[in-house]
């Protein structure tokens, strides 16, 4: 029987291919577009799941609370780990890891910046990163030996087995045992590193690191099986506060299935994270596949007159209800399956491309279980949702009825619904361009905002090997080029300031109030290589040891001292006094959505990582960076020359933001192409099935456009009909999105009316090309159709 079912149906698709093109297109593109956006949620959801004991793992993070606001960090005490192991209750691991570094490897005559953690053994037997070469429960054979990836390997030897055991020099200084090969971390691991060496080196380097009071490493914990991570939390609350009275943070543990997804702090509280972007996509996947869905309903109740007969004779002929509903059913699920088919052929076309835009390495495999029962089920729950309401309008037909030629009950209820449906899938398009339209003018107003610098022309670089210590040689080398104008060096990059401290005193301070405030590390031409400007006051001289105990602080500090003059005043930390020579207009630093914080700056020179140079306008840009390498390796020739350009870095502070926008052009594009195959086929039905009424008015004189005009009119009815629901909707819930932002736009009406012209014209143009056609037919030809 079923076997028939699906013959008919095949029958049928021949007999309506344009129909049928139409249904499968649709639901084709939909399928394949929601396909590719479930791919990149699978790849969000699926984060660091490789870990075996994944639901065991956490990192230990600290909340600290400064004049009534919380904030909630990631650096812990370099003590804490071994405490936790010794002393909390229900800790089965702990590990160590400092931020990271790119340091330099050198093999011969071949030199790579890797990426690389200092970490604990015990790392690898809390996270589950497989060894080819090496024992995992022992990484490090001696203090000088060095895991690497499989990918640093193929870098530097012939394959993992050649390099294991062999010595690598790490930063032109200390050999290195490779004592271990491990398999490349996976794309969606939280972690990316190509090489770890033991934290001992770490730690006989940095002293503060015995201090319970000083932050600055990562902590990982491992939990016992069947122990309860809020009793443990119970335990770790006033923890570090008890092993020193100027401690002020409350460790945590912070579960590793949380670190993608819902990472977002604010006050303390745990508010989100990514997640949002999971669900947006997730939400546009399911309206492309419910437009496409609706097309399909729309087409096939659109064509009920035709098949009137059809259903007629098969009643006439014995078959009953259920047998006519499944026949339908098995249409629908035949094209269905048809433009599953078609649609993994878009996948595959697409994917490479989509990879490129989404920054994965994506990949459908048919032969994936989860894969295939996937685009399975999406072809199974399209085909019933798509086709059944039309199975059981066409099926509810009286022969009768149909025979005599008289209206079908059901048409004005099923052109009813028909029109609903249209102004769904319109109502949901609107949606989505307005959408896209806001959060491209949010993303702009974020960028454009007034950063209190200049980002332009800045390329910054690590101060490697000698650089630092030679620092003031090299300023006046690029200075003298004729192509740089400034020269400065920092601690941090100016978008990545996160040195914080709270024992400031000043005098007319609270004693008991406890301010963070930010605090860096700079030479003198800091401000003008960056295009700063000061309030008040005076830069750092020349000469920075002559202002080794002064400071430039930021107007956001000078309004919290709350004096009139600030230049002068003395602020006093940890002993020592610091007299304020300047303050400098606040700039955005560290986080790019917030108001700036109150900050100081320290002419230390000596204590920095990175090069700034400023590069004059209108240099060549080739040539410039020519001669910044060419100075470079003369002060450092055993390093490569590496840089960045500072408003790269600020670029990429938003990619997750831009890659929303992306997606959203994308794929509202994809809903309105889709809206417009189904819009395309009902003006066809309509002139088709108003043949006659057209010939008829045509011959009493109605001209083309006025026929044209009269086709198109109910149809822009129901587009407009559909701003009314969409408009709301998309206010809302752009409102609700905007709130995530400190800095953000208003929602303008100018936005709604953009939407809605590109809405109605896109509209008109799939519509016209039928209204005119049928326009412009031969009045005799149209009179004679029956």
């Amino acid at each position: 029987m079923l076997r028939n079912y699906f013959k008919t149906a095949l029958r049928s698709l021949w007999h309506n291919k344009g129909y049928g093109f139409l249904n499968i297109a649709g639901l084709a593109v939909g399928i394949a577009s929601a396909a590719l956006i479930f791919l990149w949620v699978e790849d969000e959801l699926t984060y660091d799941h490789h870990h075996a004991d994944i639901d065991r793992i956490y990192r230990v993070m600290e909340h600290q609370s400064f004049d009534g606001i919380t904030y909630t960090m990631g650096a812990t005490p370099g003590v804490l780990a071994r405490g936790m192991q010794e002393e909390i209750l229900g800790v089965a691991l702990t590990t160590r890891t400092n931020w990271g570094a790119r340091t330099l490897f050198t093999l011969h005559d071949k030199s790579i910046f890797e990426e690389g953690i200092y970490m604990d053994s015990s790392f690898f037997k809390i996270f589950d990163f497989p060894f080819l070469q090496g024992n995992a429960a022992k990484p490090f054979s001696q203090l000088h030996s060095i895991v690497i990836s499989r990918q640093m390997a193929g870098r530097f030897f012939e394959s993992p087995q050649d390099a294991f055991g062999k010595s690598i020099k790490m930063d032109n200084e200390q050999e290195y045992v490779i004592s271990g090969v491990f398999e490349d971390l996976p794309d969606n691991s939280s972690f990316e590193f190509d090489w770890a060496v033991p934290f001992k080196l770490y730690e006989d380097k940095n002293q503060w690191l015995s201090d319970w009071a000083s932050n600055g490493i990562i902590t990982y914990a491992k939990l016992a099986e069947n122990a309860d991570p809020a009793h443990v939390n119970a335990q770790l609350l006033g923890y570090i506060k008890s092993k020193s009275d100027e401690a002020v943070a409350q460790a945590f543990l912070f579960p590793m299935t949380d670190w993608r997804l819902y990472g977002k702090f604010e006050n303390g509280k745990q508010v989100g994270g990514r997640i949002q972007f999971v669900r947006l996509f997730s939400t546009i996947a399911w309206i492309i596949l419910i437009i496409a869905c609706i097309n399909f309903m729309n087409l096939a109740t659109a064509r009920s007159e035709k098949r009137a007969r059809e259903v007629g004779v098969r009643k006439v002929l014995g078959a009953g209800r259920g047998r006519l509903v499944l026949q339908f059913m098995a249409e629908s699920l035949l094209l269905s399956f048809i433009a599953v088919v078609l649609s993994v052929g878009i996948i595959y076309l697409c994917i490479n491309g989509f990879n490129k835009l989404v920054e994965k390495e994506l990949a459908v495999n048919i032969t994936d279980p989860l894969h295939f029962l996937a685009l399975l089920g999406i072809g199974v729950v399209c085909g019933i949702i798509a086709g059944s309401y039309p199975a059981l309008y066409l099926s509810s037909f009286n022969p009768v009825t149909v025979f005599k030629g008289l209206r079908v009950k059901g048409n004005t209820s099923a052109g009813l619904i028909r029109k609903g449906l249209v102004v769904t899938q319109f109502a949901a398009s609107v949606v989505l361009i307005i959408g896209t339209i806001i959060i491209y003018e949010q993303i702009q107003h974020i960028k454009s905002r007034e950063l209190g610098y200049n980002k332009e022309q800045v390329v910054y670089m690590n101060l490697q090997g000698k650089m630092n210590e030679r620092f003031h040689v090299i300023r006046q080398e690029l200075l003298a080029s004729g192509m740089v104008a400034h020269a400065a060096v920092s601690n941090q990059r100016v978008l990545q300031m996160g040195n914080n401290g709270w024992g400031y005193e000043w005098k007319g301070k609270d004693p008991n109030q406890k301010i963070l405030i930010t605090n860096e590390n700079v030479s003198h031409g800091y401000l003008e290589t960056l295009g700063m400007s000061l309030k008040s006051g005076r830069d750092f001289k020349t000469i920075e040891a002559r202002d080794s105990t002064s400071i430039i602080i930021n107007e956001s500090l000078a309004k919290l001292m709350n004096k009139e003059e600030v230049v002068g005043e003395i602020i006093s930390s940890d002993g020592r006094d610091f007299e304020i020579i300047g303050v400098v207009h606040d700039f955005v630093y560290s986080d790019v959505y917030a108001p700036a914080a109150p900050l100081i700056l320290f002419a230390q020179p000596s204590a920095t990582n990175y090069l700034f140079v400023r590069l004059k306008e209108g240099v060549n840009m080739p040539d410039a960076l020519a001669k910044l390498e060419a100075v470079m390796k003369a002060h450092n020739p055993g390093y490569p020359f590496e840089y960045k350009f500072l408003d790269e870095e600020f670029d990429n502070l938003f990619k997750s933001e831009m890659l929303i926008g992306k997606l959203s052009r994308i794929f509202a594009l994809l809903a309105i192409f889709i809206s417009c195959l189904g819009l395309f086929g009902l003006a066809a039905y309509t002139a088709e099935r108003r043949t006659k009424e057209i010939g008829i008015r045509k011959v009493l004189g109605a001209s083309a456009v006025g026929i044209a005009s009269l086709l198109s009119l109910d149809f822009l009815k129901l587009v407009i009909v559909s701003f009314l629901l969409a408009f709301p909707l998309a206010w809302y819930l752009m409102h609700q999105w905007l709130q995530d932002f400190a800095y953000r736009i208003s929602i303008n009406w100018k936005v709604f009316l953009i939407a809605g012209v590109a809405a109605v014209l896109i509209a008109l143009i799939t519509i016209s090309f039928q209204a005119i056609r049928a326009a412009l037919s031969n009045p005799v030809k149209n009179l004679r159709t029956e």
